[in-house]
């Protein structure tokens, strides 16, 4: 099962490096809900958006279609430190550092850098990402 959850992570990794969003929301499980800390050191959840709401295909389409137009992406070096199956075998989790660096447009720069813990269900046979920290520095 640990090769399960590694092939969901590198497929994630794939969607990223090829801006491929249909491989991207195959990830997701419906009830998906992303936090995302404003920093990568605002540990506090007290800070933390929710910028895109509950897993909605039709709206986050359009999110990461519109974000893949306004960003180049110049690296995105993922290493997985961690995976656990809950001894049931239909829960998991991996831990990721990341390094990933978007540039917009204008030359602003969006990185992603640190650490984040991805939270997975089992659900007919097939995982699934049910929750996500946003990238923490530890």
């Amino acid at each position: 099962m640990e090769a399960e959850i590694q092939e969901i992570v590198d497929r994630e990794t794939r969607a990223w490096d090829t801006q491929d969003v249909a491989l991207l929301l195959s990830i997701f499980h419906p009830d998906m809900v992303w936090p995302w800390p404003p920093t990568n050191h605002d540990h506090d959840p007290i800070a933390w958006e929710l910028a895109l709401g509950k897993f909605d295909p039709h709206r986050w389409t359009q999110f990461y279609q519109a974000f893949f137009q306004e960003y180049k992406l110049v690296h995105n070096l993922r290493e997985t430190k961690r995976i656990t199956i809950s001894e049931q075998g239909d829960g998991a989790f991996a831990v990721v550092d990341i390094d990933t660096l978007w540039v917009d447009k204008d030359g602003q720069e969006s990185h992603w850098l640190g650490r984040v813990c991805k939270v997975y269900a089992r659900v007919a046979g097939e995982w699934k990402l049910t929750m996500h920290t946003g990238v923490l520095i530890y």
